[in-house]
């Protein structure tokens, strides 16, 4: 017996042991940086306020990545961005809310000036059940029954009231023509409508100035009765026709340029940037003219081996033709929200090819691209100028994000890499650059044949004084005599 007693014993102090170690090695890992708020509040400095990006806030852990984020998406010259609140991560339990995630997204928007469009979705497994299928676990995250459309509409409810006038546009579900947006079940036009209809008032009745968005339908050539899902244009066409117009104030849009330029003529067969002309016609058809729409999605990707991607340099210059068209001539479309600033972690796969920064917060090609053009400046000497605003469209509903959280976003900007209370980040380096303007030289090949000629003459004089400084003096016989290893009779 005593015997087991010593045992036991020097079993607790090993374990002893261990736990102070264990304390004793998280003692000396540092500690994860801080996100203090920047005092006093930021400005986003553009002038192209219709530049938006799609940000995956939701899914960090640490709040200094969000922050840094934001800042990226500010310093770039985005006013707003997209996000998404799951209403699975909100309210896990019936009536039992957590706002701590989505708090601090908002806290550090708003520090950092931009506005935020929220989209709302992602069932609960609480709200999966139903009374034929008490087991939620044959259902998936995009399951809603019917007879939980009210527990929906209450916590879109609670959200409005919640973060009225900061969050006043909310975006009602995610693609619902697609059956794995739609819980894996046929999709149904006329069920969305019903959802629509169902939390439209109570929104409403929270915040006054709300906008409700119809959710973005994604791009696809399903035809009627596929089991993965339904052409876009033909399900915005079955809304109308059940009365769809009357529960929402404003039509996001997801776009896609895929391979085509954004120029490529729109087609009903074929899927492409312009797409979006197609189904702002379905809305002029059914009277709908002054809704406005929201692109919310869209952009392309250069992922090496996908195969509908494009080369960097194309994407640059397909994006930027892409934002120009929106201001210039889609009078209809208040903002252009690209897919995506960041993941939160690399999925080691194509999508990583549509972010703007990596995992790492390192700045792509694109995002110096769409910097340069947002914020006015000059593509070669990357210096301000001017620019003259075309206004938007008139006739449109309610609460649009003209002026929200811009400061001074119609002035111009300051040198890059000045201060004040507005954008900072620093101009493109110099490899950057040659990005730009490899996409530049693609649409004049000509003059990009004679800046090649200069900057070669350039060079070669460059290169012909580095050899005069050269301790070898130039001569080709001596190079490589500064290094021991290559000492030879001729450096003697």
């Amino acid at each position: 017996m005593v015997k087991w007693i010593k045992r036991l014993l020097s079993l607790l102090a090993w374990m002893i042991r261990l736990l102070v170690a264990v304390w004793a090695v998280n003692a000396l890992v540092p500690a994860p940086p801080r996100a203090a708020l920047e005092v006093p509040d930021r400005v986003v400095e553009t002038v192209h306020p219709h530049v938006c990006m799609h940000t995956r806030l939701i899914d960090e852990v640490e709040e200094w990545k969000i922050q840094r984020t934001l800042q990226l998406v500010r310093e770039m010259g985005a006013n707003t961005i997209v996000e998404f609140f799951p209403w699975a991560y909100i309210e896990r339990s019936p009536d039992q809310y957590d706002w701590s995630s989505a708090d601090r997204i908002v806290r550090h928007a708003r520090n950092q000036g931009i506005h935020i469009i929220a989209r709302l979705g992602l069932v609960p497994g609480w709200a999966r059940q139903t009374a034929d299928d008490p087991r939620a676990e044959r259902s998936t995250l995009n399951t809603l029954p019917t007879d939980r459309f009210d527990d929906f509409a209450q916590f879109a409810a609670d959200f409005a009231a919640r973060y009225a006038g900061i969050i006043d546009h909310l975006i009602i579900w995610n693609e619902p023509n697609l059956a794995f947006e739609w819980g894996y079940q046929q999709v149904d036009p006329r069920g969305y409508v019903d959802l629509l209809r169902t939390v439209y008032t109570p929104i409403h009745a929270a915040n006054p100035h709300a906008v409700v968005l119809a959710a973005g339908l994604a791009p696809t050539l399903e035809p009627a009765g596929s089991p993965n899902g339904l052409n876009d244009i033909l399900y915005l066409e079955a809304l109308y026709a059940n009365g769809a117009a009357d529960y929402f104030d404003a039509l996001a849009v997801h776009t896609y340029g895929f391979t085509e330029p954004p120029g490529a003529e729109p087609q009903p067969d074929a899927l492409n940037f312009r797409r979006a002309e197609l189904l702002r016609a379905v809305m002029v058809e059914h009277g709908d003219a002054d809704t406005p729409v929201y692109i919310t999605e869209m952009g392309w990707n250069d992922h090496p081996r996908w195969t509908k991607a494009v080369h960097a340099s194309q994407r640059v210059t397909y994006t930027l033709d892409a934002l120009r068209m929106v201001e210039n001539d889609w009078e209809w479309a208040e903002k252009a929200c690209l897919w995506v600033f960041r993941y939160p972690y690399p999925t080691f796969s194509y999508p990583d090819n549509f972010t703007f920064a990596n995992t790492e917060f390192q700045p792509r090609p694109i995002y110096y691209a769409v910097q340069a053009y947002a914020r006015g400046w000059e593509e070669t000497s990357l210096t301000p100028k001017e620019k003259t605003k075309k206004p938007r469209g008139g006739g449109k509903k309610k609460g649009l994000l003209e002026g929200k959280y811009l400061g001074g976003g119609g002035a111009p900007p300051p040198p890059p890499g000045g201060g004040g209370g507005g954008g900072g980040g620093a101009p493109p380096p110099p490899q950057i650059i040659k990005v730009l303007n490899d996409a530049r030289h693609s649409l004049h090949p000509a003059a990009g044949a004679d800046r090649a000629r200069a900057g070669a003459r350039r060079a070669a004089g460059r290169g012909a004084e580095r050899l005069r400084d050269l301790p070898h003096g130039g001569n080709p016989r001596r190079r490589g005599c500064q290094l021991p290893a290559l000492r030879r009779r001729h450096c003697r």
